[in-house]
């Protein structure tokens, strides 16, 4: 045979038939054990490159008494093996995805007209058509990977895991991926938080955006421990010194060895009525609390909270009649002077009790804690508050809400003073939250600002990247809004069809998502990545940092040490 006419060392076999919504058939030519449902094929085919995923494996014949009866046991094995190749084979389903414009040969006259008409680089776009009959199919290599999905640069082209079968390096454009809110699932020992840390370390290593980090179980700020071997596992203040800023709720809130930079109090008088009505079903309140709550802003203003509070219950005292009525102090004595039934008044002041002792609660914040969050962002530092002992649901509601409600405020104002040329351009925000589906479940996406930071907030800088177990729990119109999609392993339906929800080739995708392995395998989806794929997730370990920060310089004088150690003196903030 012709050396040219010589199949390529990665041919896997050709295109038998299918069509873009049916997937292409491919007949192969190798053991179906060298290829795996998930595999990153390339198809040439005249001028065209197309790239697609392999969905499924199926086993045919061309008589299906060869395939029912067993040959080998009655033939010699040579005679066997030649009879099963001319008459059993194995298909593949490919999901055709993208299609690249290769041109005609190089160094003809065609290739240099054609290329005269693409002056700029070529990229892949979404399919369009086929391949030919029999066009020759391959397994993706590394060159095919970077062509999609970009060569790992150190710094916004940051890889994130390896394709399964053959290791070739897949990366993620964080440039791209903050742009739009995300999203990491998977069940809970899928290892969602150690590919959330090892993302997170990618950005704040490109420096494309600041990261406010909510974190309930300190994993992302302190150095820890993996709960499956003991190891140690690194934190994000370890690795980036003073980049990142430890911030405590409520006073003497510590990060285990580590002393928390600043601490965070809030006023009662930041508290809203909307702050509130976000905590009803954690406070069980009446539907009447959004008539209470409206009465005691219009007469109290911003001190609505504290007022209430101080408020006694049950008092009374003898009108000039010598009957008994509520002393002026009390609940029952406000709620009859604002016209405000009694009932609902002393129903909503005692559920509200329940924030009377919270710590990080104060009359007069002591530290001008939010402020200093702010400026932190601004100014290219990390933020990663940890709520200490204040770590239940009702504290984890109340304070991200009303903390992100802030930055909203100030983000959107600053965006708008760009676009009239009275300030410089906002550093993008990343706001990370864990446990997202008790903020933005069916029954409070609307109330808190964490949905309409999804829908609305792109365009002032600001997204998200939600981290959870149970996407199923997540509202609908939430969902549709994340560009990336990352998911490790999801063993409930429902879940598995959340995070497919809105994409192109669901029921293809399905399969490659139920099937990944418990642990360190991901698949990647949405905006935010050229195509799906399944990938063998990168290990967050010694070499994955030796590897990210190689290109950071070394400190060279004791003030560079210093700050590297994160004892930067915080007045120069």
């Amino acid at each position: 045979m012709d050396a040219m006419m010589q199949p390529a060392a990665n041919e896997i076999g050709y295109v038998v038939g299918g069509g873009l919504e049916a997937n292409l058939q491919v007949r192969l030519t190798v053991p179906p054990q060298e290829v795996q449902e998930g595999s990153f094929v390339v198809i040439d085919s005249g001028g065209w490159r197309f790239y697609g995923l392999v969905t499924d494996l199926q086993l045919g014949s061309t008589n299906p008494r060869f395939a029912d009866e067993q040959s080998e046991e009655r033939l010699p094995r040579q005679l066997a093996e030649l009879l099963h190749g001319q008459t059993l084979y194995t298909n593949l389903a490919v999901m055709p995805v993208l299609m690249l414009e290769r041109g005609p040969e190089p160094g003809t006259d065609e290739y240099h007209q054609w290329k005269d008409r693409h002056p700029d680089e070529n990229k892949p776009v979404t399919v369009k058509t086929v391949p030919s009959h029999h066009s020759p199919v391959l397994l993706a290599d590394a060159a095919d990977i970077a062509q999609i999905f970009g060569k790992e640069d150190n710094k916004t082209i940051f890889c994130i895991g390896y394709t399964r079968e053959q290791g070739h390096p897949v990366c993620l454009d964080l440039d791209k991926f903050v742009k739009r809110s995300s999203g990491i699932f998977g069940t809970t020992g899928s290892g969602k938080s150690f590919l959330a840390r090892m993302i997170l370390a990618g950005l704040i290593h490109a420096d494309r955006a600041a990261a406010l980090i909510f974190d309930m179980h300190n994993e992302y700020g302190p150095d820890s421990s993996s709960p499956d071997t003991g190891q140690p596992v690194p934190g994000l203040k370890g690795k980036f010194g003073a980049k990142i800023r430890l911030v405590g709720l409520g006073a003497r809130t510590s990060f285990g060895k580590l002393n928390a930079d600043f601490t965070l109090e809030i006023a009662q008088s930041d508290i809203t009525s909307e702050d509130v009505l976000l905590l009803s079903q954690a406070l069980n309140l009446n539907e009447t609390a959004p008539v209470v709550l409206a009465a005691l802003e219009r007469e109290f203003g911003t001190d609505w909270f504290s007022e209430f509070l101080s408020m006694e219950t049950g008092t009374t005292e003898q009108d000039e009649n010598g009957k008994s009525v509520p002393a002026p102090n009390s609940v029952e004595f406000w709620a009859y002077a604002s016209n405000v039934h009694p009932k609902s008044a002393l129903a909503l002041h005692q559920k509200l009790g329940r924030l009377r002792g919270k710590t990080y609660l104060t009359t007069s914040a002591s530290t001008k804690g939010l402020d200093d969050i702010i400026e932190n962002l601004e100014n290219g530092r990390h933020v990663v508050l940890s709520f200490g002992k204040n770590n239940n649901e009702l504290d984890y509601l109340l304070v991200t809400n009303l903390i992100t409600r802030k930055i909203r405020d100030h983000w959107q104002e600053k965006t708008e003073n760009f676009h009239a040329e009275k300030g410089g351009e906002p550093r993008p925000l990343v706001v990370v939250v864990e446990e997202a589906h008790k903020l933005l479940n069916r029954e409070m996406a609307s109330q808190t600002i964490f949905s309409t930071i999804a829908r609305e907030m792109r365009k002032y800088y600001v997204t998200l990247l939600i981290i959870d177990q149970r996407p199923s729990q997540i509202y609908d119109e939430v969902m549709s809004q994340l560009g990336t999609r990352i998911s490790g392993s999801l063993g409930d339906e429902d879940d598995i069809n959340a995070v497919l929800s809105g994409l192109p080739g669901r029921s293809a995708l399905r399969g490659l998502l139920s099937k990944l392995q418990a642990k360190e395998e991901a698949l990647l989806l949405g905006w935010g990545v050229p195509m799906p794929i399944p990938i063998r997730s990168r290990r967050y370990d010694a070499s994955f940092w030796e590897s990210l920060l190689k290109d950071e310089q070394k400190p060279t004088t004791f003030e560079d040490a210093s700050r590297s150690l994160g004892f930067e003196d915080d007045d120069t903030d």
